[in-house]
């Protein structure tokens, strides 16, 4: 039995667990959730994550949700070839380089997706929290050259855990206007040539606003009604609010277009 894996390409989180099941050499399906940024998604879906966000992965009888739980589970099933270094420090370091990513850094190519895609913060608002973002990247990015060193991967010798949970996240900050340079430049150019990581890039560019014919307008109308929700989970809500955004939650709010996580049913 094949691995289904509910995805959306742009998701830096789904983009993670394809990449490693890429490097696995296992087979799955990607599938796009119906009614996926709704807050009400189909039941198939979930069940599998009551989040109501991807990713999650379905094998067999086994469902599971979180991209750092799935990739974990991804090492434990299939060890062979491993993503994660040998030693515990180096697994430690790993792990603390993706929380960062998943947290403090997906926060700002979000909050930076709400302004320029979605209309959030119209006017000068919208622009300093855009001017803000970029300058937040630039700052992690002076620090993850730092914590790149002299490694020509994050994972160490080789590609591995450290570098799949950091590519697709520089690849969408570089969608940004903001690109690394220097060593890091160097690590990203390295990154995208790994064709797992290039498989999944430009399955996002195929979707991005930009490249496709999803209608900017339609979706900020549905968005609007109420209709389309964006999902203000914690780090992404702190980041608009401490970089000048806190109107734009509360507007979210009055129009029921921003969602909070609610008890499993």
């Amino acid at each position: 039995m094949s691995i289904l894996v509910y995805d959306h390409p742009l998701s830096p989180y789904g983009q993670k667990v394809k990449i490693a099941l890429l490097e696995k050499g296992v087979k799955f399906e990607a599938k796009l959730p119906m009614a996926i940024g709704s807050g009400s998604s189909e039941a198939p879906f979930q069940s599998a994550n009551p989040r109501g966000e991807v990713p999650a992965l379905i094998d067999g009888d086994v469902a599971v949700y979180d991209s750092t739980v799935i990739i974990e589970y991804i090492e434990d099933k299939w060890p062979t070839p491993k993503l994660l270094p040998d030693a515990p420090a180096e697994r430690a370091r790993v792990r603390m380089l993706e929380d960062v990513m998943d947290t403090h850094f997906e926060a700002i190519t979000w909050g930076m997706g709400e302004v320029r895609y979605f209309g959030r913060g119209a006017g000068p608002v919208g622009e300093s929290l855009y001017a803000k973002g970029q300058e937040q990247i630039r700052g992690w990015y002076r620090w993850l050259t730092s914590q790149l060193g002299d490694r020509a991967w994050f994972n160490g010798s080789a590609f591995g855990w450290g570098d799949l949970c950091l590519a697709p996240f520089v690849n969408g900050a570089a969608g940004f206007g903001v690109a690394p340079d220097g060593k890091l430049g160097e690590w990203h150019a390295r990154v995208n040539q790994r064709p797992s990581v290039a498989e999944c890039r430009k399955a996002a560019e195929a979707v991005s606003f930009s490249n496709s014919n999803i209608s900017l307008d339609a979706v900020k109308q549905a968005m609007d009604a109420g209709l389309f929700k964006r999902e203000y989970r914690d780090h992404r809500l702190e980041w608009m609010i401490k970089t000048g955004g806190l109107d734009v939650v509360i507007d979210g709010v009055a129009k029921q277009n921003v969602r909070f996580m609610h008890v499993f049913d």
